[in-house]
């Protein structure tokens, strides 16, 4: 009888031992809630949760319901690195969503790389990531920027003037604009990279009226470019020079503009709420229900949403929540959700996601038309330089100029 005792209790020991790491599934979201980026923070914080919650209201994953764990970094890079290690140490999630700049992702996909947590990025970025522990679901450059360059060039003109911020971002899509504006047929006539901190364009504007462009990509982040727009379009240019963007509504900028300074302004984005299918009308009545009508929900959140439900997708095929067998479902090019922005499939060797690319106008309500689609659009340069599945121990951050 004492045998079976001691043997009954070795086996519980065991079981417990065994589901212990995952006996509650935590999963983190990292992201700039407050400070000058919670314009973009917020949206995909409620996003992730949204996501969450809907996974949980169907059962969870593997039988197990996920407990989401929220870090506000404050729009502080150092918080980042302070909130991925005290997230790995801590809370061991089986996932992390997070970051916004470019130099958010690289600060803390290390941490997650050296912890082998798989890392999911949403934020549009300039490209060439590539990393075995990280995942990025937003559109690199060659799926924005390439089909938006060809786009402007038929339609207005070779001849180009690029407004870009002074940081990773802005200087490395600049190298794209200048490399697609060779490969079809176009010219940079004049670039201009700005701080952050800068409120007053109108320097620029005349730089801009002295290079004489066809038209002017604007490429400033959030504030910065309602208060670019806004000068541009009150200096009495924007009828003449056609503007367009591959990060313009990525924070919802066109609500905060006059509808004289929004209307015509072209963006490049992997979503817009104008959508007209199944699965946009189901997330964006979600999204009411949980955070209120009337809300213009920015292509991030959707970036966001989606890149759960792939991790999700992963989970299911794997039968497990350990990173291993997520990685080898994540590579296996069976992974895929149809969004709200339409199909979405990860692609295996550069652990990025192909999906379509729309360009849109802007109108004078705070919304979008839909002038060209492109469908399944590949990201192209990440596939050529980051194959993870034959080389699992490439880490780098790829550009155009290197």
């Amino acid at each position: 009888m004492k045998k079976n005792i001691v043997k009954s209790a070795f086996l519980c020991s065991a079981i417990l031992g065994m589901n212990s790491a995952f006996a509650e599934v935590k999963v983190s979201a990292i992201y700039d809630i407050t400070g000058s980026f919670s314009i973009f923070g917020v949206m995909q914080s409620n996003a992730v949760k949204l996501a969450i919650d809907d996974i949980n209201a169907k059962g969870g994953l593997l039988g197990e319901k996920l407990k989401l764990i929220t870090y506000d970094t404050q729009s502080e890079l150092s918080k980042y690195t302070q909130y991925a290690n005290t997230t790995v140490l801590k809370d061991r999630p089986a996932a992390v969503f997070g970051g916004m700049t470019s130099s958010s992702r690289e600060a803390i996909r290390p941490i997650f790389r050296k912890a082998d947590v798989p890392y999911f990025y949403s934020t549009l970025y300039e490209g060439g990531a590539c990393d075995k522990q990280t995942f990025v679901v937003s559109p690199s450059a060659s799926q924005q920027i390439k089909p938006l360059v060809e786009w402007a060039i038929k339609e207005y003109g070779p001849k180009m003037f690029i407004m870009a911020p002074d940081y990773n971002y802005g200087t490395i899509s600049a190298l794209w604009y200048h490399e697609y504006a060779k490969q079809f047929g176009g010219e940079v006539v004049g670039e201009e990279f700005l701080a952050l901190t800068v409120t007053d364009y109108a320097p620029t504007i005349q730089k801009i009226q002295r290079a004489k462009p066809d038209f002017v990509v604007a490429i400033p982040v959030g504030p910065n470019q309602v208060g670019f727009l806004e000068q541009f379009s009150s200096a009495g240019l924007k009828e003449n020079i056609p503007v367009v963007s591959s990060n313009y509504s990525t924070a919802n900028e066109q609500v905060l503009l006059t509808p004289k300074a929004s209307k015509g302004i072209v963006s490049s984005h992997v979503y817009f709420s104008s959508l007209d299918n199944p699965e946009n009308k189901a997330f964006l009545d979600k999204w009411a229900k949980a955070y209120g009508e009337g809300q213009t929900i920015s292509p991030e959140a959707v970036t966001a949403w989606n890149a759960v439900h792939l991790w999700a997708e992963a989970i299911e095929k794997s039968g497990s929540f350990k990173s291993k067998p997520v990685y080898a479902a994540m590579e296996s090019g069976d992974i895929n959700f149809k969004g709200p922005n339409g199909f979405v499939s990860v692609e295996p060797g550069s652990h990025h996601v192909k999906q379509n690319t729309y360009i849109a106008v802007g109108d004078d309500n705070y919304g979008f038309d839909i002038i060209k689609t492109f469908d399944a659009v590949a990201p192209s340069y990440e596939n050529e330089t980051c194959d993870l599945i034959s080389n699992p121990k490439l880490v780098g951050h790829f550009t155009p100029e290197a």
